[in-house]
C-alpha cells in the first residue's frame, strides 16, 4: 500500500468519505453477497460519485481491514488536507470574523493517556458533534489514526484535526499564552463541570480512565472540574466523560448563538 494512503472500513467510515471527498477513494471494495437495501443504497452513491467498485470476499475484505468489523465494505483512500500544527488551527480561527469568533470561541480537546484506539475514535466523534476545532495528544502516550479508529469515529477522524505533540503539557502551557482557559477534570476538582463558565475560548484535558491526569499536565491546568457521580461506579469511560464535559460547554455555548 502506498504511503500516503489509508485504508477505511465500515459504511460510517467509508460513506463520510464518499460524500466529502470522493475523489480521494482510490479503491473501493465490497462484499457481493451483501445486497441488502443499505448496500443498495451506498452503492448507488459511490456510482452516483463514478467510482469502480470491486468486489471481493469476506477474507480478502478481513485482510484489508486487519480483522475489523468492515460491514461489507472497505476502501483504501488518499489523505485529507488537514492542519498540520496547533497555530495552524489558531491562526484560521483568529482569521474570522468578529462576529464569528464571538459566537464560536476556540474549543479544543487534549486527551491525556488515551491509548486504546476504540476509546480514541468514540472521543473524535464526540468531538465533531459537538464542534471541537481539534484534538490534541501527547506522542507518547496515546493512539495513532489506525483504521479502528477511523471505524468507531464514523467519519469524525476526517474532520477534526489530530494533532499529536512531543509535550503536551508545553503546549498547553503554549495554548495559555494565546488566550486559551485550560480546563482538567480530576475526581476530586471543587468544583463541578456545571459550574465552569465554558463560553470562552477553552481547552478541555480528559486523563485516561483510572490514572487520569499526569501530575505535570494537572498542574499545568488554569482549573480543575469533577463530573458528579451519584452512584456506586466510581468513574465513566473516557468517551462518556468527554460528551459529559463537551455538551455542557455546548449547552453554555448555545446561549451566544
Amino acid at each position: 500500500m502506498a504511503s500516503d494512503t489509508r485504508v477505511l472500513y465500515g459504511f460510517h467510515a467509508v460513506g463520510v468519505r464518499l460524500k466529502m471527498a470522493p475523489d480521494s477513494i482510490v479503491e473501493l471494495y465490497v462484499d457481493p453477497l451483501r445486497r441488502d437495501a443499505r448496500m443498495k443504497q451506498f452503492l448507488a452513491r459511490a456510482h452516483e460519485a463514478g467510482l469502480r467498485v470491486i468486489e471481493a470476499d469476506g477474507a480478502r475484505l478481513a485482510g484489508l481491514a486487519g480483522g475489523g468489523h468492515h460491514q461489507g465494505v472497505v476502501a483504501r483512500v488518499r489523505a485529507l488536507p488537514q492542519a498540520r500544527t496547533l497555530d495552524d488551527v489558531l491562526d484560521r480561527l483568529d482569521a474570522r470574523s468578529a462576529e464569528q469568533r464571538q459566537a464560536d470561541p476556540p474549543l479544543l480537546l487534549a486527551l491525556d493517556g488515551v491509548t486504546d484506539p476504540h476509546n480514541l475514535g468514540a472521543c473524535l466523534r464526540v468531538a465533531d458533534g459537538a464542534g471541537v476545532h481539534a484534538v490534541i495528544a501527547p506522542k507518547d502516550r496515546a493512539c495513532g489514526l489506525t483504521a479502528t479508529v477511523a471505524k468507531v469515529a464514523s467519519g469524525a477522524a476526517e474532520t477534526v484535526p489530530y494533532l499529536m505533540v512531543t509535550n503536551l503539557a508545553r503546549t498547553l502551557q503554549q495554548l495559555q499564552q494565546r488566550g486559551l482557559w485550560v480546563v482538567g477534570t480530576a475526581d476530586d476538582a471543587p468544583r463541578t463541570v456545571y459550574e465552569h463558565d465554558w463560553r470562552g475560548p477553552r481547552v478541555l484535558v480528559m486523563g485516561a480512565e483510572g490514572s487520569g491526569l499526569r501530575p505535570l499536565v494537572r498542574r499545568t491546568c488554569d482549573e480543575l472540574v469533577a463530573i458528579p457521580m451519584r452512584g456506586a461506579v466510581e468513574s465513566l469511560n473516557v468517551s462518556v466523560a468527554t460528551a459529559v464535559c463537551l455538551y455542557e460547554a455546548v449547552r453554555q455555548r448555545l446561549a451566544l448563538g
